[in-house]
């Protein structure tokens, strides 16, 4: 596993011990971060069920502006604290050791009071947790729709055999790319513009 470009390009990624975390494959990640390029400069990136950090690093490495990585795993978390490290990685994210749905509830309680909004969040939940994909779709559709702006993107990787809804409350997908298995989908707030 590698960053594919960027700042950071070719560099080498660790993942965490045993079986549990599914890394997206370098075809997939480089074919995500294509579409999402134009989106990524000064971005806020939010890596849901991050894994190794290895999308929340690309979009670092492709200048986004900040990125929080939410993962409750310990392997993960430790794998990402030494990707980070290696890379020397300092200042622009935040490591969020909770689960999906606790960071957005939290954000979007915050969101109140300051404003924040994300502008591109990733999620990957591993492919066996379904109800992963619903709840934390449902959630950002719905009670923490408050952390998205006109022109958040939230994008969910997924096998294609397991498709997902057209839409989770106020969120609407617009695209669907499909590689080997896996399948990415786009989804926008409802009435945003579509890229």
């Amino acid at each position: 596993m590698r960053v594919i470009a960027g700042l950071y390009r070719s560099r080498p990624l660790t993942a965490p011990k045993g079986l549990t975390t599914r890394p997206t494959y370098d075809r997939l990640r480089e074919t995500l971060f294509n579409v999402l390029a134009p989106r990524l400069p000064d971005a806020v990136f939010v890596d849901l069920y991050a894994g190794s950090g290895a999308n929340g690093i690309e979009a670092l490495s492709r200048g986004s502006r900040f990125v929080y990585f939410v993962e409750n795993g310990e392997p993960a978390l430790q794998a990402i604290r030494a990707n980070l490290a290696s890379l020397g990685i300092k200042g622009t994210y935040g490591l969020e050791p909770r689960t999906a749905s606790a960071f957005l509830r939290r954000a979007a309680a915050n969101a109140l009071k300051t404003g924040q909004t994300f502008d591109i969040l990733f999620l990957d939940p591993p492919y066996d947790s379904l109800t992963e994909y619903a709840s934390t779709l449902t959630l950002l559709g719905g009670e923490a729709a408050r952390v998205l702006n006109e022109n958040s993107v939230v994008v969910a990787e997924h096998q294609r055999r397991q498709p997902l809804e057209e839409s989770y409350g106020k969120l609407r997908r617009y695209r669907v790319l499909e590689q080997r298995d896996s399948a990415l989908s786009f989804f926008a707030p409802e009435g945003a513009g579509e890229g």
